[in-house]
């Protein structure tokens, strides 16, 4: 019969340090285990099932000898009920694992599901659904769970915005569905999305449609536009110039502010936008026309990087509501005509000479609708179109720039002192 080991107390214990297994006496198999660089740690030498098993029951002096002694008697006993302590242990540890992994915020999901598709979405896209998230959804349900997110919350979120702006209301449910679905996908919660319109939300609150008319962006005339641009090139200051570049060039005020010198071919006439920046995530070949040309030449150029229109501070590019903020002061004290939409009476805004451009082009001219909407970076025909077609009509769209600078320069020419010439008698 195997002799005892001695049961020894928690001073001799201390005071154990040459490495190796030392038995402790008090529970059969119980052995603290000191390693060559000192650590001591508790094992339990156990049989379960007919196998000799070690057992791990933590560090010494971080679990005391009577914890130790204890936590091997209740090994003992479930091995003689039937029970591995072992295989008990490793269920129990996977099972917190897996309720961590399932433990996302909504924040958390937002930030995931928003960096997953980054690279099917422009910056500016990003950047929308990053900031509508983080001012409408998160101060209500960022931090909670999204297992235990439910209509109640979603709610919380819409409510106090879905009649003064439905708009932002309805994207931000939208993406707040997205996200939600997302997590479902990869298990972070279970059942229907609370934030799905169709069925659900579309019984609670009323449809965007019937709250608020879509508002299109105010625009000038075509006809307007020569004397606004004439006007415009007697302001001052670095925002006044990138406005008048983003009406030669009918692109978006995000695209013109976010213009690099890399991105500009001056001896080409060309501006190539490349597709992280477009809202389409296509690359985007614009044709300079010689004004926009001209208009480039005459800022101060910088490196490869560097913004074209460059912040006036000095650092960075120009903020988003420096072209606005243009617009608004031409029309401050204005004697002349005042630059808004004739339909409303509101100020126009940058975006809004794109539909002047769409107008002009439709009305006064004789393009192809292809070669005008190319020109806008807008998606022409269906995908199958989409897939087939291979050039950007660049030609094309050059001389239609041309023709545009030259529409917009009008005015000037009107302005210019006529010459007197003398008739004989």
């Amino acid at each position: 019969m195997p002799r005892k080991a001695v049961e020894l107390g928690p001073l001799a214990v201390s005071r154990l340090r040459k490495p190796g297994l030392h038995s402790v006496g008090g529970v059969d198999g119980l052995a603290l285990q000191i390693s060559p660089d000192g650590a001591r740690s508790w094992i339990l030498n156990i049989s379960i099932g007919g196998k000799r098993r070690e057992m791990g029951l933590g560090g010494f002096p971080t679990v005391p000898l009577a914890d130790a002694r204890e936590a091997a008697r209740t090994a003992r006993a479930k091995v003689t009920s039937g029970i591995d302590p072992i295989l008990e242990r490793k269920a129990a540890r996977s099972a917190l694992a897996a309720a961590a992994a399932a433990a996302w915020s909504f924040d958390k999901c937002s930030h995931a599901y928003i960096k997953a598709m980054s690279s099917k979405w422009s910056t500016a896209h990003e950047l929308s659904w990053a900031s509508s998230l983080t001012t409408y959804a998160s101060p209500v349900m960022g931090k909670l769970l999204v297992r235990d997110i439910g209509l109640p919350h979603v709610l919380a979120v819409l409510e106090p915005i879905w009649t003064e702006r439905t708009e932002t209301a309805a994207r931000v449910r939208g993406r707040i569905e997205s996200v939600l679905d997302w997590a479902t996908t990869r298990g972070y919660r279970e059942g229907p999305n609370p934030a799905r319109w169709k069925g659900h939300l579309d019984t609670i609150l009323p449809a965007a449609s019937r709250i608020k008319k879509i508002q299109h962006l105010p625009a000038l005339p075509a006809c307007d536009v020569a004397a606004f641009m004439a006007a415009l090139r007697l302001e001052s200051g670095i925002a006044a110039k990138a406005l008048e570049f983003a009406v030669l060039t009918a692109t978006r005020s995000n695209e013109v502010r976010g213009a690099t010198w890399g991105e500009v071919d001056l001896e080409g006439a060309v501006w190539v936008i490349p597709a992280e920046r477009m809202k389409a995530s296509r690359e985007h070949r614009v044709p300079l026309s010689s004004a926009a040309v001209t208009l480039l030449k005459a800022l101060p150029h910088g490196k490869a990087a560097a913004p074209v229109f460059l912040s006036p501070r000095g650092v960075g590019q120009l903020s988003t509501a420096g072209m606005t903020d243009v617009v608004a002061r031409m029309n401050a004290g204005a004697d002349g005509p005042r630059w808004v939409d004739p339909k409303d009476g509101r100020l126009v805004v940058p975006h809004g000479f794109r539909s002047t451009f769409r107008d002009w082009a439709s009305e006064q001219t004789n393009y192809p609708r292809d070669v005008v909407e190319m020109a806008l970076a807008h998606a022409i025909g269906d995908p199958t179109e989409e897939a087939y077609r291979r050039g950007d009509l660049f030609q094309k769209r050059r001389k239609l720039m041309s023709a545009w600078a030259a529409f917009c320069t009008m005015a000037e020419a009107a302005m210019k002192p006529a010459t007197v010439i003398a008739l004989k008698r």
